[in-house]
């Protein structure tokens, strides 16, 4: 089964930057998808991010083009540079992975982001 790790968050000031990163157990190549969501408290969880296996992406309405999702096949791993971040990017923002036949979704266990004024 595949697990995934993340790594990157912290605290970090408005307008500063973060590069998260989701590595897997195997390798990514056949996934055929990857993405990061964001849970903030008291709110649903919501889609930050995705990139397929053809490196298709898209993004939230609120990244605004301050985000860039991107995956690195030989290195098995994902990742986030997130630009420009605002007090609402706060969260935990978690990766996950759509594999095999059935794309079973694999989700990791969260990097917390933490963004002050």
């Amino acid at each position: 089964q595949v697990q995934l790790v993340e790594s990157g968050g912290g605290p970090v000031q408005a307008g500063g930057s973060l590069r998260l990163s989701c590595s897997a157990s195997g390798s990514i190549f056949s996934f055929a998808a990857m993405g990061w969501y964001r849970q903030a408290p008291g709110k649903q969880r919501e889609l930050v991010a995705a990139i397929t296996s053809g490196d298709s992406t898209r993004y939230a309405d609120f990244v605004e083009g301050r985000f860039t999702i991107s995956r690195d096949n030989a290195a098995n791993t994902m990742t986030l540079q997130m630009n420009s971040l605002k007090p609402e990017d706060t969260g935990v923002y978690l990766c996950f992975a759509d594999t095999g036949q059935w794309l079973r979704r694999t989700w990791g266990q969260g990097t917390q982001v933490t963004i002050s004024l």
